[in-house]
């Protein structure tokens, strides 16, 4: 399995390296089709990060933890992968056989994208540090009443969807470890967003043409 290891806000260590990739290549025997591995290992706020990733066909498996130490934070990652790995182990390898009966240009076909965006909401500055000014630069000054009760974009992430059942964005949002998931399902031809409720079970949201507009479109 090809895995890339990145470090942020710390210096790399061989031996962080070699644990990770231990810990893939553990799992990856567990794997009906061997595919590639992501990991991102970062600092922040005095606390390890471990963000991994490891594709196999067209699934998507993904662990993020963090703790007091990197070691830990990668076993806790992995954890969480082998868990939904173990569940949907069976499952995963009828996937795979069934796309190697496909040309992987029909399954790329099947795929768009869509933006995530994250906003902070007008009263959350408060509980946010300052940021640090740097160059000399200036601090700005207080923004119009207009503009400070608007919600201001942290950042913004585009998702790959996928043609799916219902079960298969089920089995795909555990994979990833996600409390949320989007698709386009092919049983009714809609972008659907697919999330787990606080109870633990699963909501569906699907866009739904009022009846008065269908009413319309069909004179």
């Amino acid at each position: 399995m090809q895995m890339n290891i990145t470090f942020r806000q710390f210096g790399a260590s061989d031996s962080l390296k070699e644990y990770a990739r231990e810990k893939v290549d553990r799992v990856n025997r567990l794997l009906d089709r061997a595919g590639e591995a992501h990991v991102v290992l970062s600092l922040e706020r005095h606390l390890h990060h471990a963000d991994i990733t490891i594709h196999s066909g067209s699934w998507v498996l993904r662990g993020r933890e963090k703790s007091e130490d990197m070691y830990a934070s990668i076993d806790l990652a992995m954890d969480k992968i082998e868990r939904q790995l173990r569940r949907y182990k069976d499952k995963l390898k009828s996937h795979h056989g069934r796309e190697k009966v496909h040309h992987r240009q029909d399954l790329m076909n099947q795929l768009s994208r869509v933006r995530h965006a994250v906003f902070e909401m007008p009263g959350d500055e408060e509980s946010t540090a300052p940021e640090p000014q740097t160059n000399g630069a200036q601090a700005s000054s207080p923004a119009p009443a207009s503009e400070a009760d608007s919600p201001r974009m942290l950042r913004t992430t585009h998702l790959t969807v996928k043609q799916l059942k219902v079960e298969e964005a089920v089995m795909q949002m555990n994979l990833m470890n996600n409390d949320f998931y989007v698709f386009h399902n092919v049983e009714t031809n809609a972008m659907s967003v697919l999330y787990r409720r606080k109870d633990g079970q699963y909501g569906l949201i699907e866009p739904h043409e009022p009846e008065s507009a269908a009413a319309t479109g069909t004179r």
